[in-house]
Protein backbone atom coordinates (compact mmCIF):
# COMPACT_ATOMS: atom_id res chain seq x y z
CA UNK A 1 0.00 0.00 0.00
CA UNK A 2 2.72 2.27 0.88
CA UNK A 3 4.33 1.93 -2.44
CA UNK A 4 0.80 2.63 -4.37
CA UNK A 5 0.51 5.69 -2.23
CA UNK A 6 3.74 7.27 -3.39
CA UNK A 7 2.93 6.29 -7.12
CA UNK A 8 -0.30 8.11 -6.90
CA UNK A 9 1.72 11.01 -5.09
CA UNK A 10 4.57 11.14 -7.82
CA UNK A 11 2.03 11.03 -10.93
CA UNK A 12 0.55 14.56 -8.85
CA UNK A 13 3.48 15.92 -7.93
CA UNK A 14 6.98 14.51 -10.31
CA UNK A 15 9.15 13.72 -11.28
CA UNK A 16 7.96 12.07 -14.56
CA UNK A 17 7.03 8.13 -13.74
CA UNK A 18 8.55 5.98 -16.27
CA UNK A 19 8.35 2.27 -16.52
CA UNK A 20 7.76 -0.64 -19.23
CA UNK A 21 5.23 -3.38 -20.31
CA UNK A 22 5.86 -6.86 -19.11
CA UNK A 23 4.34 -9.84 -21.58
CA UNK A 24 7.56 -12.72 -20.64
CA UNK A 25 6.10 -15.22 -18.45
CA UNK A 26 9.56 -15.32 -16.63
CA UNK A 27 9.42 -13.27 -13.45
CA UNK A 28 13.23 -12.84 -13.86
CA UNK A 29 12.55 -10.21 -16.38
CA UNK A 30 10.62 -8.07 -13.69
CA UNK A 31 12.71 -8.35 -11.17
CA UNK A 32 15.70 -7.41 -13.30
CA UNK A 33 14.21 -3.82 -14.19
CA UNK A 34 13.36 -3.22 -10.50
CA UNK A 35 14.93 -0.36 -9.29
CA UNK A 36 15.44 1.21 -12.77
CA UNK A 37 11.69 1.73 -13.31
CA UNK A 38 9.39 3.12 -10.83
CA UNK A 39 6.28 0.77 -12.38
CA UNK A 40 5.51 -2.05 -14.27
CA UNK A 41 2.52 -2.92 -16.83
CA UNK A 42 2.02 -6.53 -16.52
CA UNK A 43 -0.10 -6.71 -19.43
CA UNK A 44 -2.87 -9.77 -19.38
CA UNK A 45 -5.34 -7.72 -22.14
CA UNK A 46 -2.58 -8.85 -25.04
CA UNK A 47 -0.36 -11.87 -23.82
CA UNK A 48 -0.69 -15.04 -22.77
CA UNK A 49 -0.21 -14.64 -18.92
CA UNK A 50 -1.83 -16.60 -16.12
CA UNK A 51 -2.58 -15.45 -12.38
CA UNK A 52 -0.23 -17.38 -11.29
CA UNK A 53 2.20 -15.87 -13.68
CA UNK A 54 1.11 -12.36 -13.21
CA UNK A 55 1.96 -13.27 -9.42
CA UNK A 56 5.48 -14.21 -10.01
CA UNK A 57 5.68 -10.56 -11.44
CA UNK A 58 3.95 -9.00 -8.37
CA UNK A 59 6.18 -10.66 -6.12
CA UNK A 60 9.30 -10.04 -8.53
CA UNK A 61 8.83 -6.56 -7.30
CA UNK A 62 8.44 -6.85 -3.80
CA UNK A 63 11.82 -5.27 -2.33
CA UNK A 64 11.61 -2.66 -4.89
CA UNK A 65 10.06 0.83 -4.90
CA UNK A 66 8.68 -0.23 -8.42
CA UNK A 67 5.17 -0.47 -8.29
CA UNK A 68 3.29 -2.95 -10.10
CA UNK A 69 0.25 -2.69 -12.15
CA UNK A 70 -1.76 -5.15 -14.30
CA UNK A 71 -4.30 -4.15 -16.91
CA UNK A 72 -6.59 -6.96 -17.06
CA UNK A 73 -8.59 -8.43 -19.97
CA UNK A 74 -11.55 -6.04 -19.73
CA UNK A 75 -13.45 -4.18 -17.56
CA UNK A 76 -15.23 -6.87 -15.35
CA UNK A 77 -15.02 -7.53 -11.91
CA UNK A 78 -14.42 -10.82 -11.79
CA UNK A 79 -10.97 -10.49 -13.74
CA UNK A 80 -9.94 -7.36 -11.32
CA UNK A 81 -10.96 -8.77 -8.13
CA UNK A 82 -7.97 -11.71 -8.49
CA UNK A 83 -5.79 -9.43 -9.72
CA UNK A 84 -5.59 -7.37 -6.74
CA UNK A 85 -5.42 -10.17 -4.15
CA UNK A 86 -3.04 -11.42 -5.27
CA UNK A 87 -1.58 -8.04 -4.47
CA UNK A 88 -1.13 -5.83 -8.11
CA UNK A 89 -0.69 -2.08 -6.27
CA UNK A 90 -3.26 -1.50 -9.11
CA UNK A 91 -4.85 -1.47 -12.77
CA UNK A 92 -4.86 -0.68 -15.78
CA UNK A 93 -8.73 -1.10 -17.82
CA UNK A 94 -8.94 -1.19 -21.04
CA UNK A 95 -11.54 0.69 -23.49
CA UNK A 96 -12.77 2.51 -21.08
CA UNK A 97 -15.52 5.07 -23.42
CA UNK A 98 -18.23 6.62 -21.14
CA UNK A 99 -18.32 7.95 -17.56
CA UNK A 100 -20.22 4.47 -16.50
CA UNK A 101 -17.78 2.08 -17.33
CA UNK A 102 -15.18 4.18 -15.90
CA UNK A 103 -17.53 4.14 -12.47
CA UNK A 104 -17.60 0.14 -12.51
CA UNK A 105 -14.00 0.03 -13.20
CA UNK A 106 -13.68 1.73 -9.66
CA UNK A 107 -16.36 -0.20 -8.20
CA UNK A 108 -15.02 -2.89 -8.94
CA UNK A 109 -11.53 -2.01 -7.18
CA UNK A 110 -13.08 -0.56 -3.81
CA UNK A 111 -14.78 -2.41 -0.84
CA UNK A 112 -18.28 -1.41 0.19
CA UNK A 113 -20.15 0.57 0.74
CA UNK A 114 -17.94 2.55 -1.50
CA UNK A 115 -17.68 -0.41 -4.01
CA UNK A 116 -18.14 -3.83 -4.94
CA UNK A 117 -14.46 -5.58 -4.46
CA UNK A 118 -15.22 -9.14 -2.86
CA UNK A 119 -13.22 -9.82 0.41
CA UNK A 120 -10.26 -12.02 -0.49
CA UNK A 121 -6.72 -10.24 0.07
CA UNK A 122 -4.71 -13.80 -0.05
CA UNK A 123 -1.31 -12.13 -0.76
CA UNK A 124 -2.53 -8.57 -0.41
CA UNK A 125 -3.24 -9.00 3.46
CA UNK A 126 0.20 -10.46 4.52
CA UNK A 127 -1.67 -13.71 4.15
CA UNK A 128 -4.23 -12.83 6.68
CA UNK A 129 -2.08 -10.90 8.88
CA UNK A 130 -3.87 -7.73 8.21
CA UNK A 131 -7.93 -6.91 8.16
CA UNK A 132 -11.00 -5.58 9.47
CA UNK A 133 -12.52 -2.21 8.53
CA UNK A 134 -9.15 -0.25 9.05
CA UNK A 135 -7.57 -2.57 6.21
CA UNK A 136 -10.21 -2.10 4.17
CA UNK A 137 -9.90 1.50 4.32
CA UNK A 138 -6.53 2.05 3.52
CA UNK A 139 -6.78 -0.69 0.72
CA UNK A 140 -9.48 1.47 -0.91
CA UNK A 141 -7.40 4.54 -0.22
CA UNK A 142 -4.19 3.24 -1.60
CA UNK A 143 -5.47 1.01 -4.81
CA UNK A 144 -4.79 2.63 -8.37
CA UNK A 145 -7.56 3.06 -10.59
CA UNK A 146 -6.52 3.65 -14.05
CA UNK A 147 -8.62 3.89 -17.21
CA UNK A 148 -7.70 3.36 -20.52
CA UNK A 149 -8.36 6.22 -23.39
CA UNK A 150 -8.39 4.47 -26.45
CA UNK A 151 -11.31 5.26 -28.54
CA UNK A 152 -12.71 8.45 -29.85
CA UNK A 153 -15.96 7.71 -28.22
CA UNK A 154 -13.70 8.44 -24.70
CA UNK A 155 -12.47 11.75 -26.24
CA UNK A 156 -15.92 13.23 -26.48
CA UNK A 157 -17.05 11.65 -23.03
CA UNK A 158 -13.84 12.25 -21.21
CA UNK A 159 -15.01 15.27 -18.75
CA UNK A 160 -17.42 12.89 -17.48
CA UNK A 161 -15.15 10.13 -17.20
CA UNK A 162 -12.66 12.83 -15.44
CA UNK A 163 -14.88 13.24 -12.77
CA UNK A 164 -15.76 9.86 -11.89
CA UNK A 165 -14.31 10.15 -8.27
CA UNK A 166 -11.78 7.56 -6.98
CA UNK A 167 -10.36 7.02 -10.32
CA UNK A 168 -6.44 7.69 -9.85
CA UNK A 169 -5.33 8.26 -13.45
CA UNK A 170 -6.14 8.04 -17.24
CA UNK A 171 -3.43 6.36 -19.55
CA UNK A 172 -3.82 7.34 -23.76
CA UNK A 173 -3.57 4.25 -26.26
CA UNK A 174 -2.33 5.87 -29.66
CA UNK A 175 -2.64 2.50 -31.21
CA UNK A 176 -6.36 1.57 -30.77
CA UNK A 177 -7.29 5.43 -30.38
CA UNK A 178 -6.23 5.90 -34.68
CA UNK A 179 -7.85 2.56 -34.98
CA UNK A 180 -11.11 3.86 -33.79
CA UNK A 181 -10.62 7.35 -36.10
CA UNK A 182 -10.31 5.03 -39.35
CA UNK A 183 -6.36 5.61 -38.82
CA UNK A 184 -5.04 2.04 -38.05
CA UNK A 185 -1.41 1.34 -37.87
CA UNK A 186 -1.07 5.45 -37.76
CA UNK A 187 -0.69 6.60 -33.90
CA UNK A 188 1.10 9.26 -35.57
CA UNK A 189 -1.49 10.85 -37.69
CA UNK A 190 -2.13 14.07 -37.36
CA UNK A 191 -5.65 13.52 -36.46
CA UNK A 192 -4.88 11.23 -33.83
CA UNK A 193 -1.88 13.75 -32.44
CA UNK A 194 -5.00 15.91 -32.19
CA UNK A 195 -6.97 13.96 -30.40
CA UNK A 196 -4.14 13.22 -27.74
CA UNK A 197 -3.25 16.84 -27.14
CA UNK A 198 -7.91 17.02 -26.89
CA UNK A 199 -6.67 14.47 -24.14
CA UNK A 200 -3.95 15.68 -22.42
CA UNK A 201 -5.32 19.22 -22.31
CA UNK A 202 -8.53 17.91 -20.82
CA UNK A 203 -7.26 16.36 -18.20
CA UNK A 204 -4.97 18.68 -17.19
CA UNK A 205 -7.71 21.12 -16.78
CA UNK A 206 -9.61 19.08 -14.65
CA UNK A 207 -6.12 17.83 -12.64
CA UNK A 208 -6.02 14.19 -13.05
CA UNK A 209 -2.98 12.67 -14.11
CA UNK A 210 -2.27 11.54 -17.72
CA UNK A 211 -0.24 8.67 -18.60
CA UNK A 212 0.86 7.36 -22.58
CA UNK A 213 1.78 4.28 -23.88
CA UNK A 214 4.02 4.40 -26.50
CA UNK A 215 7.66 3.54 -28.15
CA UNK A 216 11.41 3.78 -27.13
CA UNK A 217 11.90 6.77 -29.08
CA UNK A 218 13.80 8.62 -26.34
CA UNK A 219 13.11 12.24 -28.09
CA UNK A 220 9.08 11.16 -28.25
CA UNK A 221 9.14 10.42 -24.95
CA UNK A 222 10.89 14.00 -23.61
CA UNK A 223 8.18 15.66 -26.05
CA UNK A 224 5.18 13.82 -24.47
CA UNK A 225 6.58 14.69 -20.90
CA UNK A 226 6.81 18.13 -21.45
CA UNK A 227 3.34 18.38 -23.09
CA UNK A 228 2.39 17.56 -19.53
CA UNK A 229 2.02 13.48 -19.80
CA UNK A 230 2.77 12.27 -16.21
CA UNK A 231 3.54 8.80 -16.43
CA UNK A 232 4.79 6.81 -19.66
CA UNK A 233 5.07 3.37 -20.51
CA UNK A 234 8.24 2.96 -22.44
CA UNK A 235 7.46 0.31 -25.37
CA UNK A 236 7.16 -3.44 -23.83
CA UNK A 237 10.07 -6.27 -22.81
CA UNK A 238 9.85 -7.36 -26.23
CA UNK A 239 10.62 -4.73 -28.17
CA UNK A 240 13.19 -3.19 -25.66
CA UNK A 241 15.20 -6.40 -25.89
CA UNK A 242 15.01 -6.34 -29.91
CA UNK A 243 16.05 -2.38 -30.01
CA UNK A 244 18.85 -3.68 -27.81
CA UNK A 245 20.25 -6.93 -29.79
CA UNK A 246 19.73 -5.31 -33.08
CA UNK A 247 22.04 -1.83 -32.38
CA UNK A 248 24.67 -3.90 -31.08
CA UNK A 249 24.69 -6.57 -33.67
CA UNK A 250 24.63 -3.58 -36.16
CA UNK A 251 27.11 -2.02 -34.45
CA UNK A 252 29.33 -5.31 -35.09
CA UNK A 253 28.29 -6.19 -38.12
CA UNK A 254 29.83 -2.75 -39.34
CA UNK A 255 33.15 -3.16 -37.67
CA UNK A 256 33.73 -6.27 -39.43
CA UNK A 257 32.43 -5.21 -42.40
CA UNK A 258 29.17 -6.93 -42.80
CA UNK A 259 26.66 -4.52 -43.10
CA UNK A 260 23.29 -5.54 -43.64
Amino acid sequence: MKKARTFKQRIVHGPVALGTCISFTDATVTESLCGLLDFVWIDMEHNALSLETVQGHIMATKASETVPLVRVAWNDPVLIKPVLDIGAAGVIVPFVRTADEARRAVEACLYPPAGVRGFGPRRASHYGRLGGPEYCREANESVIVIAQIEHVDAVRNLDEILAVPELTSIVIGPNDLAGSLGLIGQPRHPRVLEAIQTIIATARRKNVPIGLATGYDAVQLVEWASEGVQWLAIANDTSLLLQAATTVAQQVRIKLGQER
